[in-house]
Formats: structure tokens, C-alpha cells, sequence
């Protein structure tokens, strides 16, 4: 376990042990830490409330890392379990603020805020935890804006070049764009569902203070305009399937006036080969001379093909067939 204390007037970080962090904890007035877990499973440790000397009623899934989303206020403690982006996938920090501390888990160090965090707070200056876990909570929806405005370029990109070039890998690419906003859905929404439902009802006792109240408010328009940013890519995704079905059904139709036009020009062809092939007494008797077969064989056979071919100019398929290309 690697604990980092971030210091609030100049965003500095430093490392510090688990008795440090521990001391710390139950003596400075304003405390920023930064526990980072190792990614892989390793044997079982202390618990993380136990090693920080926390209270550990109610805080079994504090440091667990397998746990569903959570967004609650116990006594004067207010826990979160915080879904975030990063490296295309969906991670959980864990979050645990009091008026005196922040502490943010994280599980390994590509899952974890700890430099954005400190670029906020060196430029915010939060006045007390509760602060600074606003802006914790903040970054984490921006690394879902990054994420759904990165895909939403994507399809735009693979939608321009449908319309130059169709390729079968482009169908592949939007399919794992699309599952890629499912993703971003399904992990935010009963989270910013779990997280406005706390809010809101803190908001409504008569001594949460103002300042917090306005911080409250900000995060839930923040939350409003990104989970429409990510609705806003599911979109995208349908429009651009939509747009590759259409160019499908576009290149058929064309396939399927060439076989028209086949047909039109030996449909007559069949008709007059098979007519010319059936022995009955006129074709048998009467034609026995080379002039009269060639007149009819193959004379017949090229007024067919001339009058198929004058046809299908006047007509709305050649002129169609003409504009596709």
C-alpha cells in the first residue's frame, strides 16, 4: 500500500508510511490522502480502515475492491465508491470525506486521480475535505466527457470515411464504439442516480451550508451535461449504423439494376433460342437453306439485342444506374 499526503496550500505530494498517515490522520485538521493498492490480487492485508485507523462500522466495502457503486453519508462521514475512466475502461476510486480528511483508494497507478487532483487543488484551493471530494468527484466526470468525446470524434471520423470508401472493418470499429457508450451508460448512470438522491436530501435539512450547497449544485449540472454528452454518442453510433445500412442497401439496389439489365438483354435472347430449338414441321420442312438460318438465328437474335439495348436507355434504371457512377 503506497499512501501520498497532498498538500493543500501548494498541491505538493509526499509519501508517507501507514503509521504516518495513521498519525496524521488523527491530528492535522486538513488531510488529503492518496492510498494506492496493487493491481493484481495479492494475498489478503489488513483492511485499509483498520491500517488508517478509521472507524470500520459501516466501512466493510471501504478498500474492497470488488463492490458495487455507492454514494452515502454515514454520521458526519460521506462515502462514495466513484466510477472513472481511464485507458478506455471503467475503474472504481473510493472515496471516504469527513470535515477534517479526504481519502481516495485506488487500485493501481493507471486508475488513479492523484495528479489531477493535484493540479486542482493547487489551482481551486479547497477550503475544507468536503471541497476537495467535489473536486475529486468532478474529475472522475470529466474522465467520462474525455472518454465520450473522444468515441463521439471516432464516429464522426468512420462516418466520413463510409461515405468515401465502405469497408467491412469500419462495421466492426462502430460496433465496439457502440458497446463503448453502453459501457460508459451503464457504469454512470445508477451512479449519478445514487449520488443526486444523497444530494438532494442533504440539501434539504436546514444546516448544510450554503457554500457546500453551491458546490452540490455544480456537480449535478456537471453530471446533467455528461451523461447527455455520452447519451449524445449512443446517438452518434445508431446515425452512423444507420448511415452504413443505407450505403449497403445503396450498393444492392445498383447490383440488382445490373441484373435487370442483364436479364432485359437475354431474356428475348432465351426466347428465341429455345422457340428456334423445338422441332415442328415448319423449322424442319421449310428452312433448309444457310440464308434463311442465318436471317433467322442470328438475325433475330441481334434485333433483339439492339431493341433490349434502345429499351433500357429510355428507361429509369439505365438512366439510374448511369448516376451511381
Amino acid at each position: 500500500m503506497i499512501v501520498t499526503v497532498v498538500s493543500v496550500p501548494d498541491g505538493g505530494v509526499t509519501t508517507v508510511s501507514a503509521p504516518e498517515a495513521r498519525r496524521r490522520l488523527a491530528t492535522d485538521p486538513f488531510l488529503l490522502l492518496g492510498v494506492e493498492l496493487p493491481g493484481e490480487q495479492g494475498p489478503a492485508e489488513e483492511p485499509v480502515v483498520r491500517r488508517l485507523g478509521l472507524d470500520e462500522e459501516d466501512l466493510e466495502w471501504f478498500g474492497r475492491r470488488e463492490g458495487s457503486l455507492r454514494a452515502e453519508f454515514l454520521g458526519d462521514t460521506a462515502g462514495f465508491v466513484v466510477p472513472v475512466v481511464r485507458g478506455g475502461q471503467v475503474h472504481q476510486v473510493h472515496a471516504l470525506a469527513s470535515d477534517r480528511f479526504l481519502v481516495a483508494v485506488h487500485w493501481g497507478h493507471w486508475a488513479g486521480l492523484a495528479g489531477d487532483v493535484t493540479a486542482l487543488v493547487r489551482r481551486e484551493r479547497p477550503r475544507d475535505a468536503v471541497a476537495a471530494l467535489f473536486l475529486l468527484l468532478q474529475e472522475a466526470l470529466s474522465t467520462f466527457r474525455r472518454a465520450a468525446v473522444e468515441a463521439l470524434l471516432q464516429v464522426e471520423e468512420l462516418e466520413d470515411d463510409m461515405f468515401e470508401k465502405r469497408r467491412p472493418e469500419q462495421i466492426y470499429r462502430l460496433s465496439q464504439l457502440r458497446r463503448h457508450s453502453a459501457v460508459l451508460h451503464h457504469a454512470l448512470l445508477p451512479y449519478l442516480q445514487g449520488v443526486d438522491e444523497v444530494i438532494t436530501r442533504r440539501m434539504l435539512s436546514p444546516d448544510f451550508p450554503v457554500e457546500r450547497q453551491r458546490l452540490a449544485q455544480e456537480f449535478q449540472r456537471a453530471a446533467r451535461l455528461v451523461l447527455a454528452d455520452i447519451e449524445s454518442l449512443q446517438d452518434a453510433t445508431r446515425r452512423a449504423f444507420a448511415s452504413y445500412g443505407s450505403l449497403v442497401a445503396g450498393e444492392q439496389n445498383g447490383v440488382i439494376n445490373r441484373l435487370a439489365i442483364v436479364s432485359v438483354i437475354f431474356l428475348p435472347l432465351s426466347f428465341l433460342t429455345g422457340f428456334f430449338g423445338m422441332n415442328f414441321e415448319f423449322l424442319t420442312n421449310r428452312l433448309e437453306t444457310r440464308d434463311e438460318f442465318w436471317l433467322l438465328a442470328v438475325g433475330l437474335q441481334l434485333v433483339a439485342v439492339v431493341g433490349s439495348l434502345v429499351l433500357l436507355h429510355r428507361s429509369r434504371i439505365w438512366r439510374r444506374l448511369r448516376d451511381d457512377e
